[in-house]
C-alpha cells in the first residue's frame, strides 16, 4: 500500500507546514505525475521520480512506484535539482555586526591548514531560511564576504572550504566533502577601496599611484610564491623518505594543491589580477576557479580557452570601477556564457543565501539564457567543485537533493512546496516563516494604554 502526502490549506491552518515531516533513513519517496526538470537530459512531462536510500533510483514516465513508498501527487507541480550556493558563509556567520557570531576567518594571512568544517554551526538560523527557498547544499568557505564579492578577507591563503548539505544535526551529518577546495585571496591591484575603486584621491588609497600599487601587488604575489616554493620543497623532502623532515602542518596541507591535487578557489576581481592568477596557476600546475571575477569580461576568451570557471557573486550590486558601465554586473554572466566560460552563481554570504535563484534570474533579463541560469545554480557549480557525479541534476544514482515547486524556482513568486535532502523530506519551517505567522495576525488597532 502506498501512502500519499498532500499539502493542503487545512494542514497549514492546523500548524502542519508543507515539508514539516520527520523522515526515517531507508524510507522510499516518490513524486508522481510532475514535470521533471533534469537539467542534464531535458524535461520529462508527467514523470515520476523515486528516492530510496538517499539516492535517485528511478526517473521517467513509466516508473513503477515501490510498495510502501510515500507519494507526493505531482500534477501541476515541477521537480528540480536542489540548488547550490557555490561560495557562501552559511554556518560560519550569523550576525555580521556581532563579532562573536562570526567564524568565517582566522587571524593571520597564511592558514592552509585550517578547515571551515571545524567552525560550521548546524543550528544557524540562516540554514533553514536558505533551505526553504530551494538551496539544498553549499560550499561553506573561509575568508568572509567582503566588498566586491570575492575579494573579501584580504590576500593570503584563507583555508579549506567544506561542501555541506543544508540539513543535519551535526556537521558530520551535513558533510559532502570535508575539504572541497583551498581558498586563496589574491592581492588587489588597486589603490582605492571606494565605491567605484580607482587610484589617487577619492579612491580610499591615500593617493597611491598606479606604479606604487603595482609594486605592492608584485611584493604580495612574490610572498605567495614563496609559500608555494616552500610547500614544493616540503613535499619533495617528505616523498624522499627523509627522517630529518620536521612536520609542518601548514606546508603539509598547502602541498596538496600542487600538481592539481586539490581544487583551488582564488578570490580575484580585476582583469589584471585574474591574469596574474592564471600565470601563477600555470607555473604551479593548479586546478583553479575564479571567485568574484567582476572584471572577467575583458579576458573571457582566455578563461574559456584555458577552461577556467568563474564563480560569480550577486549581480544586483553597483558596478566596480570608474569607467565600468552601469549594467556591467547584470550583463557579465551572459557575456561569459557566450564566450564559453563555465559560470556558477554564489552569494558569498550567509543571510542572503536564500536570494541565490534571483541573482540568476536577474541575469536572464540581461542576456543569459534561462536554461544556462538554472544550470548555473545546479549542475555547473557541481562540475566546478568536482561533484557532478553525485549532485546537480536529476539522474539515477545521484544523491536525492531536489525540490518540488509550483513553478520556476528562479521566479520570486514560485513556492517551494517540498525539499528533499539526501533522499529524505526536509523541514521547511524557518525563522522568516515563524515571524510571518506571528505578525500576520496582529491586531489592526492597538488599545491606548493610559499611565498615571
Amino acid at each position: 500500500m502506498m501512502r500519499t502526502i498532500v499539502a493542503t490549506v487545512a494542514a497549514v491552518g492546523a500548524g502542519v507546514l508543507p515539508g514539516h515531516v520527520v523522515a526515517q533513513d531507508g524510507e522510499t519517496f516518490a513524486v508522481r505525475g510532475a514535470t521533471l526538470h533534469t537539467v542534464a537530459d531535458g524535461v520529462i512531462e508527467n514523470g515520476t521520480i523515486v528516492l530510496r536510500g538517499g539516492r535517485i533510483v528511478a526517473i521517467g514516465q513509466d516508473v513503477e512506484i515501490p510498495a510502501g513508498a510515500e507519494v507526493i501527487e505531482g500534477e501541476g507541480k515541477h521537480v528540480f535539482p536542489g540548488m547550490i550556493d557555490a561560495f557562501s558563509s552559511l554556518g560560519l556567520t550569523e550576525i555580521g555586526a556581532v563579532a562573536v557570531t562570526n567564524d568565517a576567518s582566522e587571524l593571520g594571512r597564511w592558514n592552509p591548514h585550517l578547515n571551515a568544517h571545524t567552525a560550521i554551526h548546524p543550528a544557524s538560523e540562516h540554514i533553514p531560511v536558505a533551505r526553504a527557498n530551494g538551496i539544498t547544499h553549499t560550499m561553506a568557505a573561509p575568508g568572509g564576504g567582503g566588498r566586491g564579492f570575492g575579494g573579501g578577507g584580504g590576500s593570503g591563503i584563507q583555508g579549506q572550504a567544506t561542501l555541506i548539505h543544508l540539513d543535519g544535526w551535526t556537521v558530520e551529518e551535513m558533510e559532502i566533502e570535508k575539504t572541497a577546495a583551498m581558498v586563496i585571496g589574491w592581492p588587489t591591484l588597486s589603490a582605492g577601496g571606494g565605491r567605484f575603486g580607482g587610484f589617487g584621491r577619492g579612491g580610499g588609497g591615500g593617493g597611491r599611484s598606479f606604479r606604487q600599487a603595482q609594486e605592492r601587488f608584485d611584493e604580495q604575489v612574490a610572498e605567495m610564491d614563496e609559500w608555494f616554493v616552500a610547500a614544493q620543497h616540503y613535499k619533495q623532502a617528505v616523498e624522499s623518505g627523509s627522517d630529518r623532515v620536521a612536520r609542518n602542518i601548514q606546508l603539509e596541507h598547502l602541498s596538496r594543491v600542487l600538481d592539481r591535487g586539490m581544487k583551488v578557489i582564488v578570490r580575484a576581481n580585476g582583469w589584471r589580477e585574474i591574469e596574474s592568477v592564471i600565470e601563477f596557476a600555470e607555473k604551479w600546475n593548479l586546478d583553479i576557479a575564479i571567485a568574484g571575477g567582476n572584471g572577467a569580461r575583458k579576458i573571457a576568451d582566455t578563461l574559456a580557452e584555458k577552461n577556467i570557471p568563474v564563480i560569480l557573486g550577486p549581480v544586483q550590486r553597483l558596478p566596480q570601477g570608474e569607467d565600468t558601465g552601469y549594467d556591467d554586473p547584470n550583463t557579465l554572466p551572459g557575456v561569459l556564457h557566450d564566450a564559453g566560460v563555465e559560470i556558477a552563481f554564489a552569494t558569498f554570504n550567509s543571510s542572503d543565501s536564500r536570494t541565490l535563484p534571483y541573482e540568476a534570474a536577474n541575469s536572464v533579463s540581461w542576456g543569459l539564457p534561462q536554461g544556462a541560469a538554472l544550470e548555473a545554480v545546479t549542475l555547473a557549480p557541481a562540475r566546478v567543485l568536482g561533484v557532478d557525479d553525485r549532485l546537480g541534476s536529476l539522474e539515477v544514482g545521484k544523491i536525492g537533493n531536489l525540490i518540488v515547486t509550483d513553478g520556476d524556482p528562479l521566479e520570486i513568486t514560485t513556492e517551494i512546496e517540498f525539499v528533499f535532502i539526501k533522499g529524505l523530506l526536509s523541514d521547511t519551517d524557518n525563522k522568516h516563516r515563524r515571524l510571518w505567522e506571528k505578525y500576520k495576525g496582529r491586531p489592526s488597532k492597538l488599545k491606548a494604554v493610559t499611565t498615571t
